[in-house]
């Protein structure tokens, strides 16, 4: 999951308005060259530039400043109250969530487009049950955050965690770098969230992340941060990565980017996300747009989130028009870029349903010059999420 820079701060406002996170001074020591994103002042890079950091995470471990995100805490009196309070907004199953679980869910709108994409996770702790931890995006918290407690019943309450920051570390080493600062990360497999130390730092750590390599997320107070983020930078393994790069090893791996490739003029199904709906839930609906939603997954909706590989080195950027062969206007770009480990331009897009099946020609409307392109299946590069020995 990940924020729409469309609701960045205007380029004109002065750094001195933007919100800092907590380790905006280590950015600033490191060199990185600092943007205006989602009103905060963030690192788009640092001086080994973006096809450096890309490779490196692909390769190694990249270390990622994400406390921009919003962190918050579902309370009501068990589980099940919790559990039943969000699936009466989003399509997941919260109510079969394991403990020491996380899932991936959508807010929607009573039409069954999308508020915000999020993660959700059940912590392992017995002195904790009750609560769900929600991680939202940047651009969307105070949306996010408003539409939910409007919608709670009166013994489940929200809780924004103003005070802690979140780090995320991603890469083929960040499972034995982790694991030399906290032992627990090596009995970890996706998906899991555990409440954990740090070098004796108490923090909560989950195995995720938005790059499509294996990964942890590390959530720990704000004033502890730093030091984390220095003794992880310490390991030869990791480099710091910035937003570019971010972007560019997401993209790469097929997800969604909010504002961008998913919104509230999109569906679930719409934004080739169906996987985000079980099957309890599509028996027995309840959630915002339920009618709509069922209806897609049924008989289909009338344009799908796709992949498309361009022809040649020129990149199709966001609002590319896409065409048929004979001319007929498909759809739109959403996101796209040149990826770094494809070794050529990528983009995602929306389609006509009955122009995205796989390796269907089409034409890219770029700088006023047609391109061709042709529909391709995500991810561009194969995930590799850990999920146990074979």
């Amino acid at each position: 999951m990940g924020e729409s820079s469309a609701a960045a701060t205007p380029e004109d406002l002065k750094t001195s308005d933007l919100k800092m996170t907590p380790l905006h001074g280590l950015h600033l020591e490191l060199g990185a060259r600092m943007v205006s994103f989602a009103g905060y002042d963030m690192p788009v890079q640092y001086p080994k530039g973006v096809l450096a950091e890309h490779v490196h995470t692909r390769e190694a471990a990249g270390l990622f400043d994400v406390s921009h995100m919003g962190q918050a805490r579902l309370k009501g009196p068990d589980h099940e109250t919790v559990a039943a309070a969000l699936e009466a907004l989003a399509p997941g199953n919260f109510k079969g969530l394991g403990a020491g679980r996380q899932v991936y869910s959508l807010l929607l709108t009573d039409k069954g487009t999308i508020v915000d994409d999020f993660m959700v996770a059940r912590p392992a702790s017995p002195e904790e049950e009750g609560s769900l931890l929600l991680v939202v995006n940047a651009a969307c918290k105070e949306k996010d955050y408003a539409y939910i407690a409007a919608r709670l019943p009166e013994n489940v309450t929200l809780e924004p965690l103003e005070d802690l920051a979140l780090l995320a570390l991603q890469g083929p080493r960040a499972g034995e770098v982790l694991a030399r600062h906290a032992r627990q990360a090596a009995e970890m497999i996706f998906m899991d969230a555990r409440r954990g130390s740090f070098d004796g730092i108490a923090c909560h750590l989950t195995r995720a992340g938005y790059t499509g390599e294996d990964g942890f997320e590390i959530s720990v107070a704000a004033d502890k941060a730093e030091a984390v983020a220095r003794a992880l930078l310490a390991h030869d393994e990791v480099e710091p990565i910035g937003l570019g790069a971010r972007d560019s090893l997401r993209l790469e791996a097929g997800l969604c980017l909010y504002g961008h490739d998913i919104d509230e003029t999109t569906t679930p199904v719409e934004a080739a996300l169906n996987w985000a709906i079980p099957k309890r839930r599509r028996e027995e609906g309840g959630f915002p747009g339920a009618e709509t939603i069922l209806d897609q997954l049924k008989n289909g909706a009338p344009s799908k989130r796709v992949g498309i590989l361009p022809d040649g080195k020129a990149p199709a950027r966001e609002g590319t028009e896409i065409f048929s062969t004979t001319g007929e206007k498909l759809g739109v770009v959403t996101s796209g870029g040149f990826g770094p480990s494809v070794g050529g331009p990528i983009a995602m897009g929306y389609v006509q349903t009955a122009a995205s099946d796989v390796s269907t020609e089409v034409v890219l409307m770029v700088r006023g010059k047609e391109r061709p392109a042709h529909i391709a299946p995500l991810p561009f590069v194969a995930q590799r999420y850990y999920r146990g020995k074979k």
